[in-house]
């Protein structure tokens, strides 16, 4: 039933489907074949704000494939230790880094604290190399507030 999952957020269905499936421990091996949304679910999906055509203007890079990675800070990061790891993928050659789809403000990484030590990591890899740099955040939250 696509009531139960947000509309206009592919992200939501495709995470929970194949997140909560690929993640049951009883299953050994798993491989998805295909998946068919529902036209009426797609029609709500109203598309990116923007594509890679922008990213691509906005970091001056052409006529080559984008390198990016995503931070793993379920591990338990700090947001200082995680703002170290995007300055030093950046550093080490990265377009950009991206927050694991999952991570939002979690007791043991709060987001404004993440997000202060990424942008503080991208500055530094900027200044660094010279080249401009990225950090894609997950900026869901329950309320706007948040």
């Amino acid at each position: 039933d696509i009531d139960l999952f947000e509309e206009g957020s592919i992200a939501n269905l495709t995470a929970s489907i194949i997140g909560n499936v690929f993640g049951f421990k009883a299953v050994k091996a798993l491989r998805l074949e295909d998946m068919r949304i529902p036209v009426a679910y797609l029609k709500t999906f109203q598309g990116p704000a923007t594509g890679v055509v922008v990213e691509r203007e906005r970091m001056d890079k052409f006529g080559r494939p984008f390198l990016g990675a995503t931070v793993k800070p379920k591990l338990g990061l700090s947001g200082k230790n995680y703002g170290r790891v995007v300055y030093e993928g950046l550093r080490g050659g990265l377009d950009f880094l991206k927050d694991d789809e999952n991570i939002n403000s979690q007791p043991f990484m709060r987001w404004k604290e993440r997000f202060l030590y990424s942008m503080e990591g991208v500055n530094r890899s900027i200044a660094a190399t010279g080249e401009i740099k990225g950090h894609y955040m997950n900026v869901t939250a329950a309320t706007m507030e948040d």
